[in-house]
């Protein structure tokens, strides 16, 4: 049982990047599927996720600019993000939960991360 977050790179201030999160030994289906960023010394922080029943969320620093979607053939949930800011930069990860509501402390199944740097 894993999820592994991809897709994250250096991008200049304005840019695009769309990370994907995709799940070995279980159906992403079956859970709410959150991302987190964590940019040392601050703590991690939840930025994006989506339930079962498609629900979305997003807090105000990325809303509007982020958008989470699910794959279900591929098994696998994105992040499209956009209007990349330098306080963006982190490493990114994926987890799954019985619900987005939950705290993060009832998330699973965190891979490694991704790193997304954004700077000029």
């Amino acid at each position: 049982v894993q999820l592994q977050a991809s897709g994250g790179g250096s991008v200049q201030p304005g840019g695009a990047l769309r990370l994907s999160c995709a799940a070995s030994g279980f159906r992403l289906d079956d859970y709410d599927i959150g991302w987190f960023r964590q940019a040392p010394p601050s703590e991690r922080e939840g930025i994006s996720c989506t339930s079962r029943d498609g629900t979305t969320y997003y807090p105000n620093s990325v809303k509007g600019r982020f958008t989470i979607s699910r794959d279900s053939a591929k098994n696998t949930v994105y992040l499209q993000m956009r209007d990349l800011r330098p306080e963006d930069t982190a490493v990114y990860y994926c987890a799954r939960s019985g619900g987005c509501h939950f705290p993060e402390s009832a998330f699973d199944s965190w891979g490694p991360g991704t790193q997304v740097t954004v700077s000029s």
